[in-house]
This record gives structure tokens, sequence and C-alpha cells, in this order.
């Protein structure tokens, strides 16, 4: 896989994902949004990986959306209702890019230092968790370029701010800070600076990689699940799901090594 926007490798049960462009401030360019999603089909795809960190370089996460090729995709020809629609399958693509991170069978930690904007929050919102550093900080920066996010930002910070929070961010476009976004849950930690949030997020994904696999993804799933449907609809779903995948020998082995004091071993799910 020939990758130009991000670096990524597999290191024992942890993925890496790096965004490589800091020149550019990390900006999402075309190629980026058809890169992430290559390399979690990858990741989907290799039942080693047990949990993922997403990183960048340099001063800031990223500023977004690139936004000289953005401004290349809107020229209208012929038929308008026809160049609209085309326009509206160019942002349903764009969506893709993160709905594949929020699918993702594992969990997701992103680790943000810097100016985290626009583009950027859709890409964290679809994340599982949040690492940051005292530094920084995040902006629904499309407000102030005068258009609606539309690639996931709008449908995800719901579930995880206040709606007056939302709609504050979301309206005015300010700076949402470190301390802030930790007062408020968004950010599961702050580190005085990004290789202290690296480390933190190494931790946090080497402890959920000693865990049973199966009873991660099915977390993740149950949990996805359970934003968009009632809670008797999610009781009903989780009930199935163990009715289905308490089968195996993970339980027998978790129980044992509980009872022994001892790390139990789990095998990877099959590819």
């Amino acid at each position: 896989m020939e990758l130009t926007t991000l670096d990524y490798v597999v290191d024992g049960a942890i993925a890496r994902v790096t965004m490589n462009r800091p020149a550019e401030l990390n900006t999402m360019n075309k190629a980026f949004w058809v890169e992430l999603i290559e390399v979690f089909k990858a990741i989907d795809a290799d039942t080693s990986v047990r949990a993922v960190i997403i990183a960048s370089t340099g001063k800031h996460f990223t500023a977004g959306l690139d936004l000289g090729w953005a401004g290349a995709t809107g020229g209208d020809a012929g038929d308008l209702g026809r160049a609209r629609e085309a326009f509206r399958r160019h942002v349903k693509d764009m969506q893709e890019t993160f709905n594949v991170v929020d699918r993702c069978r594992v969990p997701v930690i992103a680790v943000v230092q810097g100016g985290c904007i626009g583009g950027g929050v859709d890409f964290v919102t679809a994340c599982d968790m949040r690492i940051g550093t005292e530094n920084c900080f995040f902006t629904v920066q499309e407000v102030n370029i005068a258009i609606v996010a539309d690639v996931g930002t709008l449908q995800r910070i719901p579930h995880l701010l206040p709606q007056g929070l939302v709609r504050e961010l979301a309206f005015t476009g300010r700076r949402f800070p470190a301390a802030e976004a930790k007062h408020w849950g968004f950010l599961n930690r702050v580190e005085a600076d990004q290789a202290a949030a690296l480390a933190a997020a190494e931790a946090m994904a080497n402890e959920i990689a000693t865990k049973s696999p199966l009873a991660i993804t099915g977390i993740k799933q149950v949990l996805n699940h359970g934003r968009d449907h009632s809670i008797e609809d999610g009781l009903e779903y989780v009930a199935l799901w163990n009715a289905a995948m308490l089968q195996g020998s993970d339980v027998p082995n978790a129980v044992k090594a509980q009872i022994a004091k001892q790390q139990a071993v789990f095998a990877n799910l099959k590819a």
C-alpha cells in the first residue's frame, strides 16, 4: 500500500496511523480521503490488530480540509441539478472516510497536539477515545467559512457533549481548549506534551490489547448500535450478540485467569 499523507505501521497488537504532512499543517488533501479508507480496510483485515492509535506530526494535529483542493471540486458545468447531485455523491464519499474509523472493529484512540480544526474534529469524533496535549484545541471551523459541517461532526459530537455546548461551538466556531474539553469529557486525558500523550495512548492501547478481542469488538458494536436505538432495542441487540458469541473459550479462560490471579491470553479473531 503506497501512502503519501499517512504513515501506517503495525507493532504487535497496535496499529499506528500518523498524518505526515507537518509543513502543510496536515491539511486533508485529495489523497488523504482515499488513503485513510485504504488504511482502515487493512486494519480490519489484520486480525492481529487489537487497538489503533491515530497521531500526527508537527505543531498542529490538522488544520482541516485542504481548501485549495476543496475549491477545485465545486465547479458546475451543464445541468445544475446533475452537477449538484454529483456534488452530493462527492460529500458522501468524504463522509465514508470517517465512517470507516467509526465502524472499525477495534477501539481507535486519537492523540491531539496543537490545533484540531474543521475536518480534524470530524476525524477525532469518529474515534473512540481522545487524548490531548495541554496546548491542544478544537474548532468547528466550517461556520467560519460559511458552510455547514458535513462529514460527521454535527452527527457525532452531540453524543459526546451537552447540546447547549455543541450548539455554541457549531454556531460560533470558537476555540474549544484542552482544559474545557477535559472538563466536559471530550478528552479522556490531557498530558503536558505530545510525547506524554502518545505514551498515555500506548498504555491504553496495550491494556485494551490484553482483553478478549471478541468481547472488545462486541462492546464497540453494542455501544455504536445504542447511539441510534432505544434502550429496549439495545438490550435486545446485546442479548442476541451474547447468545451468538459467548460460545468459545474466552469466558472460561478469563474466569480461570481471574481465579488464579493471572493474565489471560486470548487468541486473535479469525481472518
